[in-house]
């Protein structure tokens, strides 16, 4: 990444306020002494919900027991990312919402999916579901949480392969509306989002869900590594009173945050995505106590000059190696059509994300594979890469990873 781009950020933060509730104290029990643990002290407005969400708020996609939730909401979270395909996490998360207190100060997203994750390498509900399936989805979704409604369900993962008029069809979908007002008018939710971690027109997909007028808010991919066309999303929806959650904000978690003091990255990495006025809050992956204890220093906190060189050096360490998720330009220059994107992301979630099973369930299911990379001379898809990946190689690495074959080449 290009030093500018921080030099840009810095002098935005200067002449641009943010929308918070600053510490929110009554509502979250925020404040005291320096000695207390962690917590969120900040809150934000959700475009038009009338939501006020944490501006660092719990992904469950690896949760695996009620009792952290319990912790997260002791710590003032109040948003909660689930999905059908996260495993036990709807189970998990109903669990812990019998033993709270309060459920209407919590926010619960779900998505439009099966339970079964990557079933045909396609678990979230695709062009050609009826309105049956996705309310079928919703019910099912409530039976696991043991709640009554969603405050928000997702249309997610838009933009996983090439065609665009098929993704946009997916997104606008007129069985999938018409099941929204449907559960709306059930009181099964409240509102519909929309998400995309690329690798195909991430920006495009997130405009036409900002202009439909049918999304209160989006979820796109959102880091310091990349992403020149999001502004122009982030500025759309916020004219449009669409709220924005980023996700993916930690620029692939790669090892080299070890380089740096327990959290000082990824403090930075959430101070920068907050320093936009435009972003409601992020999602991050929690799976322990020491998530907490490690990522919610940065909460209600401004960005500096030492969190922008904690970034560049991250970028000049990873800059070369980090396949920038939802870029995709290398996608059209592979005469075999490997997936390039999409296949460097699940070495990303085995690697980086310690998501192994996830990775290689989604791996299995693709054809070509980066075995056709094996005997590849043609370099097509490494010229095609703005950022100087050594892509062939990559990809032959992740088949080896993702396959368990040791002797991949």
């Amino acid at each position: 990444m290009e030093r500018r781009t921080f030099i840009q950020s810095a002098a935005l933060l200067a002449v641009g306020g943010i929308p918070v509730v600053a510490g929110a104290a009554e509502e979250s029990g925020a404040g005291g002494s320096p000695s207390e643990k962690a917590r969120v002290r900040a809150y934000r407005p959700l475009g038009k919900t009338g939501m006020q969400i944490g501006d660092i708020s719990f992904g469950a996609g690896r949760l695996n027991s009620s009792a952290l939730v319990l912790r997260a909401l002791d710590r003032g979270m109040n948003y909660f990312d689930t999905a059908p395909d996260y495993g036990q996490s709807e189970d998990h998360l109903g669990e812990a919402l019998r033993k709270a207190k309060g459920r209407d100060k919590l926010h619960i997203a779900s998505k439009y999916c099966q339970p079964m994750a990557y079933q045909a390498g396609k678990s979230h509900l695709q062009l050609g579901s009826k309105e049956a399936d996705y309310i079928a989805a919703v019910d099912n979704s409530l039976k696991r949480l043991g709640t009554d409604y969603l405050d928000t369900v997702f249309v997610h993962a838009l933009g996983e392969t090439t065609d665009f008029e098929a993704e946009k069809k997916r997104l606008l979908d007129p069985e999938m509306l018409a099941a929204t007002q449907t559960l709306k008018k059930a009181g099964k939710i409240r509102f519909l989002a929309t998400s995309s971690h690329g690798p195909n027109h991430m920006e495009a997909l997130m405009l036409e869900a900002v202009r439909s007028g049918h999304f209160d808010y989006i979820m796109p991919a959102f880091n310091f590594m990349k992403f020149p066309k999001v502004p122009e999303v982030l500025k759309e929806a916020h004219a449009r009173g669409v709220g924005v959650v980023a996700m993916k904000v930690l620029a692939g978690a790669k090892e080299g945050s070890m380089k740096f003091d327990s959290g000082q990255f990824e403090q930075a990495a959430f101070k920068w995505a907050l320093s936009h006025k435009e972003i409601s809050g992020l999602v991050i992956t929690i799976q322990s106590a020491q998530d907490l204890d490690l990522y919610l220093p940065a909460s209600g906190q401004p960005l500096t000059a030492a969190d922008l060189r904690v970034l560049d050096h991250y970028a000049a360490l990873y800059g070369a190696d980090y396949c920038r998720t939802g870029c995709g330009d290398c996608l059209g220059a592979c005469a075999s059509g490997v997936d390039v994107a999409s296949i460097l992301r699940y070495q990303m979630y085995f690697e980086d994300y310690g998501d192994e099973k996830r990775a290689m369930q989604a791996y299995a299911t693709m054809t070509p594979n980066a075995g056709a990379c094996e005997s590849c001379a043609d370099g097509a898809c490494a010229r095609a890469c703005p950022y100087g990946l050594p892509v062939a190689a990559k990809l032959r690495a992740a088949h080896r990873t993702l396959t368990m074959d040791p002797v991949a080449a």
